[in-house]
């Protein structure tokens, strides 16, 4: 069941995490759960990759774009959301805050969701095949050696409203506690609670 949401109310539920932590397949699940929109990164990166290298400046400029774009044109229509991202070094920390900006300017609220996984896992994920049929990140070797350059350092994002091992848990348990942390959130946070 979908939490009753205030119709004047919006919401961005901003799960992130490394790369085969499950980010879209839980997305995909929790969305028709809470009965919003799941916008994953990779709707951004493939517009901006079919024109660019992944990485060079011209992408990383347009993604910045769309993502700017779509984040102020779902604030002016208070339209909720679960946002999907994978922390890495070619993402500006600055560029989250420009993102944010139009949802906080319009009273939305942003709900961060931290997907966990260890190296063990995500090697395995990695080589499942829609990985690579949806040009995801696929190659182990890759992988390791974009870890061990530093490629997925980022900046702590603010304190998660919920944060999951995806390892101990199935896409579906994860989504439901998503649904239910999100759930206990709005309901505490509603006037009439």
């Amino acid at each position: 069941m979908a939490p009753e949401m205030d119709e004047s109310s919006f919401h961005v539920l901003f799960v992130y995490g490394p790369p085969a932590s499950g980010k879209h397949t839980i997305g995909s699940l929790l969305s028709p759960i809470l009965n919003i929109p799941l916008f994953h990164n990779h709707l951004v990166v493939d517009a901006a990759q079919a024109l660019f290298d992944f990485g060079t400046p011209e992408f990383i400029a347009l993604r910045a774009t769309l993502w700017r774009e779509s984040f102020a044109a779902a604030a002016a229509a208070r339209q909720s959301f679960i946002f999907t991202f994978n922390p890495e070094a070619t993402v500006a920390y600055a560029l989250l805050e420009e993102m944010l900006a139009p949802i906080h300017a319009a009273s939305g609220q942003v709900h961060f969701v931290e997907l966990q996984c260890d190296d063990k896992t995500i090697s395995e994920r990695l080589s499942e095949p829609g990985r690579a049929m949806f040009g995801k990140l696929s190659d182990k070797q890759l992988y390791a050696s974009l870890k061990a350059a530093g490629s997925f350092d980022f900046p702590s994002l603010p304190a998660p409203m919920i944060s999951i091992d995806t390892a101990g848990h199935a896409p579906i348990e994860s989504a439901q506690l998503i649904a239910l942390a999100f759930r206990n959130r709005i309901t505490s946070e509603s006037p009439d609670a």
